[in-house]
């Protein structure tokens, strides 16, 4: 079974500095590497890209990054829409769309599902990140966007579509929309903080007669009877339910610590990460 490249992106990591959206600017604007890809216009195409994704609402609110471009799919649908072999796939994994071949053929950028596929108008091609192949060939062991990350973002992988697996299923890796069947070779690690909903909140209670916050207090969310996730306050008293699918609806949150009367309440998470907001917990009564 062939080798072929992957590349990991862990968005915990991603700080949105843009290097690697700049380094591949740098690399392609102005720059012409025949069969590989023709310039990239200057304006108005990322062929890397960073999205931003904020979840959760004051005072528990967090900013994330994510890494997007070409995901190189095994079964690519922009080579399915190409006419004449203007698209390929090499033995190595890597989609190249040919700059020469690809001439005219819009219907190339429109089959991408991911948006990852460029419309160059003036050249009037289809263009995508090449995975630096042209780099790759000349020997690099990484492609340029991984080498000018200060974050260690990014983890490119040469290895057999068993062993990557392997390594996905161990290491909780994930795929952009698995349901398209496309399977991409772009794996992202910590996807939950972008497309993952969280419950948080803050456990407070009367110690020696002040309001203070409560450190280690337990919450559990859960629904019919099921439960969804659980978390302990930290030493702010704040604790986050994280991983939480969309849209899942009514739930029962309940939060308990030693000494202290269980407190429910309800709650509903719609398409948004939400905060329950301050839970005083009374001292238990005495039996």
């Amino acid at each position: 079974m062939s080798r072929q490249w992957n590349l990991i992106i862990d968005v915990e990591r991603c700080d949105n500095c843009r290097n690697c959206f700049l380094a591949t600017k740098d690399e392609h604007i102005g720059n012409e590497f025949p069969g590989y890809a023709a310039p990239q216009p200057a304006r108005d195409a990322h062929w890397v890209d960073i999205l931003g994704q904020e979840r959760g609402e004051w005072p528990v609110l967090e900013a994330r990054f994510m890494p997007v471009m070409c995901n190189h799919c095994a079964h690519p649908p922009c080579m399915a829409a190409a006419k004449d072999g203007a698209v390929s796939q090499r033995d190595d994994g890597i989609v190249i769309i040919d700059p020469v071949k690809s001439k005219g053929q819009r219907a190339i950028a429109e089959a991408c599902p991911y948006g990852a596929v460029h419309w160059n108008e003036e050249l009037e091609i289809p263009q995508a990140w090449i995975f630096d192949a042209h780099l790759l060939d000349q020997g690099w062991n990484k492609p340029r966007i991984e080498s000018v990350c200060p974050n260690d973002v990014f983890q490119s992988l040469k290895v057999d579509a068993g062993e990557m697996r392997q390594t996905a299923a161990r290491e909780g890796l994930e795929v952009l929309q698995p349901e398209l069947g496309t399977q991409p070779r772009l794996w992202y690690r910590n996807l939950h903080l972008v497309n993952r909903c969280f419950v948080a909140g803050t456990v407070v209670a009367h110690i020696q007669g002040c309001e203070e916050c409560l450190e280690g207090a337990e919450a559990v969310l859960s629904q019919d009877g099921r439960e969804l996730g659980r978390a302990r306050s930290d030493v702010f008293g704040e604790f986050k339910i994280d991983r939480l699918q969309p849209g899942i609806g009514p739930c029962e949150l309940s939060v308990r610590a030693e000494g202290r009367a269980e407190t429910t309440r309800s709650i509903e998470l719609l398409e948004e990460s939400l905060y329950a907001g301050v839970i005083g917990l009374q001292e238990s009564s005495a039996e």
